[in-house]
């Protein structure tokens, strides 16, 4: 990146820092915000209105148990005997009417005076018990008397016949009767702002006249409590969203500060320092994780980029050396055609279409290049470059191979890892170069390609398949090659899914071991 966008990038940064709105309906804050306030907001409305609906019906429970009391205590008086004009009926927040059978106002509180019934919900009364006759008490004691075995049962069941039922009107010694059910419903009273919970329930009187008692308890103090609640609840909202926007503005905006850093900081990285790292918040959340995926990826890349600066800088000086001298050979046959070496100008050509070549395929190779992969008869490859090389081999080589052995892959590039692999071996080797091709299960097969040189040092193992490394300095370029057979033989095998590497071999020199997968599984 050029000077100028590096510089352009600035003032880009340093525009949008100096523009930027305090609200932005788009940024993580404003909808963090808007969101977490709008879901407080909902779970208040909902909980306020469960606290006022919890809250109105035990109020009104109470009114109700009052207005039960005092229906109950006249309804007793009447069935006692009591005559409904002779009963003393409250006259405070309660209100109480007696209702003949008629429907006509036998008796009345204060407030309901001259006024009509207050409703028709009182219960139907409860049905009338008929008295046993004197016959049939008669049978009953004959029938005792004559079976005492059985006096005790009849004496159990008398007990159990004369234990009255829940359900069962209550009754007075004079014969009159108070209702089992009650009923309940509001009432709005003309002339009356506040409501009244009546309740209804029926008595019988001792001469069989049956009467509906009204009893009304005042919701006056119940409904300014609920819409006390109510108001303070609805006045209180409205604050308590507003504090909950403001505090979840600023948290998003403290936990977003790392963000901001690391935006920073990648803007500067942008413009092609690559060694520097994005800062790593001490909190151990989802930004620490960010910041530190972050900083690994910017490592991989700058080692990327380094590795990639180093392959171009060895790749221009490899190529620049087989070049001069062929430009300064030619320069002198130029002048002295009897100088020209042709042999010596045809290898120096080889060697440079060997590098070219090899270059290009590492190139392939870093960009991801995938040609098809078909089954290639590993077998047979081997024999070939094994083959191929006879006629030029500096030492002999022992071949053992398994029968028909096959790979998943590229046939050129597995072709070009083994002879590379051979090439080396014999480069290596003081006499002798042994390759072993062996099945180890039904999806791997295994190369060895055994020199019996001076082996690689352990700490040097892993090094050798490092692009353009020669351990062995002293050796020219012409000698021993560029530094990248082994490097390609380690992209090939990544590239088919497999693996290479180094061992002490038995004839006491290294020992190549390129590990392949037979089958399709895995591509």
């Amino acid at each position: 990146m050029s000077k100028a966008q590096r510089a352009e990038i600035r003032r880009a940064m340093k525009r949008a820092e100096g523009k930027k709105p305090f609200w932005r309906p788009d940024s993580v804050r404003a909808r963090a915000t808007v969101g977490a306030t709008l879901v407080v907001a909902v779970a208040l409305v909902a909980a306020g209105l469960l606290v006022v609906t919890l809250l109105r019906d035990n109020l009104y429970g109470r009114a109700e148990l009052t207005a039960e009391v005092s229906a109950r205590s006249v309804a007793g008086q009447l069935a006692s005997g009591t005559a409904p004009s002779a009963i003393e009926l409250p006259d405070d927040d309660e209100l109480v009417q007696i209702v003949d059978a008629n429907g006509t106002v036998v008796a009345a509180s204060e407030d309901l005076a001259g006024a009509e019934a207050v409703g028709a919900f009182a219960p139907e009364p409860d049905p009338t018990r008929t008295e046993p006759t004197e016959t049939a008490q008669a049978e009953t004691q004959t029938d005792d008397d004559d079976d005492d075995g059985d006096d005790q049962d009849d004496d159990a069941d008398d007990d159990d016949s004369a234990t009255p039922s829940s359900d069962a009107p209550s009754t007075t010694a004079a014969g009159g009767a108070v209702g089992s059910r009650i009923n309940y419903e509001t009432v709005n009273l003309p002339g009356d702002e506040p409501s009244y919970r009546f309740a209804a329930i029926t008595a019988r009187a001792p001469d069989g006249t049956v009467y509906a008692v009204y009893s009304g308890a005042s919701l006056e103090t119940q409904e300014e409590a609920v819409a006390s609640v109510g108001a303070t609840m609805a006045w209180a909202l409205l604050p308590l969203l507003l504090v909950v926007a403001v505090v979840t503005w600023l948290v998003v905006r403290r936990a977003l500060r790392p963000v901001r850093a690391i935006q920073k900081e990648l803007i500067e990285i942008t413009g092609g320092d690559l060694s520097r790292r994005v800062p790593v918040p001490a909190s151990r959340d989802e930004i620490h994780s960010l910041a530190r995926t972050t900083n690994m990826t910017l490592e991989a890349l700058d080692t990327a980029v380094d590795q990639q600066r180093r392959f171009v800088a060895d790749a221009s000086h490899e190529l620049r050396s087989p070049l001069a001298i062929l430009r300064t050979q030619l320069e002198i046959a130029k002048e002295h055609p009897e100088l020209l070496d042709l042999d010596a100008t045809l290898g120096d050509v080889t060697r440079l279409q060997d590098l070219a070549t090899d270059l290009l395929l590492l190139a392939r190779l870093d960009a991801g290049e995938r040609p098809p992969h078909v089954a290639v008869p590993f077998t047979e490859l081997v024999r070939e470059e094994v083959a191929r090389r006879a006629a030029t081999d500096r030492v002999p080589v022992r071949l053992e191979v398994e029968e028909d052995l096959s790979v998943w892959g590229v046939r050129g590039h597995l072709a070009r890892a083994v002879g590379n692999l051979l090439a080396n071996a014999q480069r290596h080797a003081a006499g002798q170069v042994s390759v072993r091709l062996a099945a180890e299960d039904d999806d791997w097969l295994r190369l060895d390609v055994a020199d019996d040189g001076n082996g690689v040092p352990k700490g040097q193992r892993r090094r050798i398949f490092d692009r353009f490394v020669r351990l062995d300095e002293s050796r020219s370029r012409d000698e021993g090659g560029a530094g990248l057979g082994l490097a390609i033989v380690q992209d090939v095998a990544l590239e088919h899914h497999g693996m290479v590497y180094v061992l002490d071999a038995p004839e006491g020199g290294a020992l190549f071991r390129l590990a392949l997968r037979r089958t399709e599984r895995g591509f």
